[in-house]
């Protein structure tokens, strides 16, 4: 990937929620006496889930992944020559740190330089491998990551990049077998390395076979492109295709016109090969950021940056309204506020592009920018990334993001990407169903038992007998009774999703807490993401230690204290109790602080009721006291208002104290609420 300061100077940078992994239980576990066996219990159905109430915060379905290149050995493997065991561990310590951070897709570079992560009988092994080009690894790298992705349950989606053959400019340093030694007439040298020629016809078909064989061979998710087309320029010199366009430039009256539909050629013809050899696979691309500025075009951006239409003929624009990828995941590498490309201005622009057409917007998130040495110093802030998901939440073309790259969201700088997971991963989330290629629900799967041990309560399944089931979805729900279907229409109740094996499934809550009752419910997954039925759901007693929840209003005696900066209204019906507080935005520390009683530590589900209005704040910060540290959740209050609202789930220490605060320390315009909290143990 490349990312521009809007200077047009080139910084080269090389490029599901949280899945739970599925924990079998051993015979040992099962051997122990169980708690008293679990009841069915019926699910009351609802006339349309579209009537249902949906939590923004807790979305049922995002895509979220991160980017592992593997060009000059950027994050995996870390160098070259390493054995087969370092590199397996190495590669599944990655797809641990997605799951943790719960993502649900890892975008995985396996073409890098016209080379190949696989046996290919097209192109030799890459020398990111093993350190020469060529030299057998000794195992199949690609068969093993989509088998460690998808026993993790993330989607693998493979990234070639379609025409750079090396990051040097000497050809007899390629392995002798390498295409491009073989077809030199195929290869241009161009700011000190080689790239095969767009505009042959014989190097879009060769390229498209050499990514095909992967596709046709593998049983990958998905085939991902990143932004380098035509190179980015070299001030001052020119692509040497000049004789390339003389004799296969008929019909343009211009070379960039020409290129451009090299490019667009290879982009239609590539999505219609990969679908009609495998339906369910997505395609998708990542572009640089901007298509065109609006002073160049009135379609365009309100941005001021180097112009993929332009410099790197990728009409991405095109693309889109065309249908000819099924996502786009424009690399939007700049801050909000940006003065020359900015975020809030971006979302918008793809936003308004993809409205109508088939193609799903997932953002590239610059999460190696956050708290880096000689970044802006909006990326100074721990709350800049934070803040593009919050942003995220007004576009609803916005499916999801990416991170580039797996190794800055381990870094973790300044506790950013933290951030980012406490915000908006809070909870795990099934990817997004595609917009075309059909696909249907498999039928409900039965879950047929649920039994309580020291381990936790280990749940037992059957697979549905009607559909293609790949994954099931785990829900649970406090407390006994019907289950309102509603209650399924976002994350707020979804713990795990598992992938498919065999007739049956299995899978260990360790996280059910001894003294509580929950209703579990289980739902079967399509390849392409569509949803069954629920299942009956199956009550599990608690063990009688007891359970814990607590309700704190602003009106709690001894349970609230505010400044006289915070009004007191009962404007709005909505209301929990009698009345509700609020205040003016303003960047000064003054929280409004709900207090209670945690009788001990542990794990609890933090809720808040507020009444919402339009002119309300749109990213009211709201700080939960956690045993670690405050955690920052901001909400919109404009809508969803009126119900209790999950802002995750949290370790808590024992004893009196504040727990949840209200901020008014928000750069967004509208009153910041303040009305009651649930604090209950989970």
């Amino acid at each position: 990937m490349n990312i521009f300061f809007m200077v047009a100077v080139r910084i080269p940078t090389l490029v599901r929620t949280a899945l739970v992994a599925a924990l079998l239980v051993g015979a040992g576990l099962l051997a122990q006496t169980p708690q008293p066996t679990s009841t069915p219990t019926p699910v009351v159905p609802v006339a349309a889930q579209a009537d249902c109430p949906v939590d923004p915060a807790t979305p049922k379905r995002q895509f979220r992944g991160m980017w592992i290149a593997s060009v000059a050995n950027v994050d995996w493997p870390s160098r070259t020559g390493l054995t087969v065991a370092d590199q397996k561990a190495e590669y599944r310590s990655w797809l641990d740190l997605a799951v943790r951070n719960r993502m649900n897709a890892v975008v995985v570079q396996i073409r890098p330089t016209a080379d190949a992560f696989w046996p290919s009988s097209y192109e030799p092994w890459s020398h990111w491998l093993t350190g020469t080009q060529g030299r057998d690894p000794g195992y199949d790298p690609l068969a093993f990551m989509v088998a460690e992705a998808h026993a993790r349950n993330l989607e693998f989606h493979a990234w070639f990049n379609p025409y750079r053959v090396a990051n040097h400019a000497d050809l007899s340093r390629l392995v002798s077998t390498h295409p491009a030694r073989r077809n030199p007439s195929w290869v241009e040298t161009y700011g000190g390395q080689l790239y095969y020629n767009p505009g042959i016809p014989a190097v879009r078909a060769f390229v498209q076979d050499a990514m095909m064989d992967a596709v046709s061979r593998y049983d990958i998710d998905g085939v991902h492109w990143d932004d380098y087309f035509y190179p980015y320029p070299v001030s001052g010199v020119s692509f040497p295709d000049q004789d390339t366009f003389a004799q296969y430039g008929a019909g343009f009256s211009n070379i960039n016109d020409w290129r451009r539909n090299n490019v667009n050629l290879l982009v239609q013809e590539m999505g219609q090969k990969i679908h009609a050899a495998k339906s369910w696979v997505s395609f998708g691309i990542s572009p640089f950021g901007i298509w065109r500025n609006a002073s160049t075009d009135p379609l365009g951006s309100r941005t001021s940056g180097l112009q993929s239409y332009d410099a790197i003929y990728a009409d991405t624009r095109r693309w889109v309204k065309q249908n000819w990828v099924d996502y786009i995941a424009p690399q939007i590498y700049w801050h909000i506020g940006h003065p020359a490309a900015d975020y809030a201005e971006l979302v918008r622009w793809w936003s308004q592009v993809t409205t109508g057409t088939n193609v799903q917007l997932v953002v590239g998130q610059a999460t190696y920018r956050s708290g880096a040495s000689g970044q802006d110093p909006a990326w100074q802030n721990a709350g800049e990334l934070t803040s593009h998901f919050t942003l995220n939440r007004s576009h609803p073309q916005v499916v999801g993001d990416i991170h580039f790259s797996a190794k800055d969201v381990r870094a973790n700088r300044i506790g950013a990407m933290a951030r980012v997971v406490a915000d908006h991963y809070s909870r795990p989330a099934l990817l997004p169903v595609p917009l075309v290629r059909g696909g249907s629900a498999p039928g409900a799967p039965t879950l047929s038992s649920a039994t309580r041990s020291s381990g936790g309560v280990t749940l037992t399944w059957q697979r549905p007998t009607t559909g293609t089931t790949t994954g099931y979805a785990v829900y649970r729900l406090p407390g006994d009774g019907p289950v309102d279907a509603c209650a399924l229409t976002d994350s707020r109740h979804l713990i795990a999703t598992v992938r498919a094996s065999g007739a049956t499934g299995t899978w260990l809550d360790t996280t059910a807490a001894a003294g509580s009752t929950y209703r579990y419910l289980a739902t079967a997954l399509h390849r392409l993401h569509h949803e069954s039925a629920p299942s009956a759901a199956r009550t599990v007693p608690g063990d009688g230690s007891g359970t814990f929840s607590v309700i704190v209003d602003n009106a709690t005696s001894g349970g609230f204290t505010a400044s006289a900066n915070w009004g007191t209204s009962t404007f709005l019906t909505t209301r929990h109790g009698t009345n509700y507080r609020f205040a003016n935005p303003q960047s000064v520390s003054d929280v409004a602080w709900f207090s209670a009683t945690i009788p001990a530590s542990g794990t609890y589900r933090v809720e808040v009721w507020y009444p919402a209005d339009p002119g309300y704040n749109s990213a009211t910060p709201h700080l939960v006291a956690t045993s670690t540290g405050n955690v920052t959740v901001t909400v919109d209050q404009r809508s969803g208002g009126g119900q209790w609202r999950t802002l995750g789930n949290y370790q808590l220490a024992a004893g009196t104290r504040q727990v949840v605060g209200v901020s008014r320390w928000t750069a967004t315009t509208g009153y910041v609420v303040a009305d009651a909290v649930r604090i209950t143990r989970v």
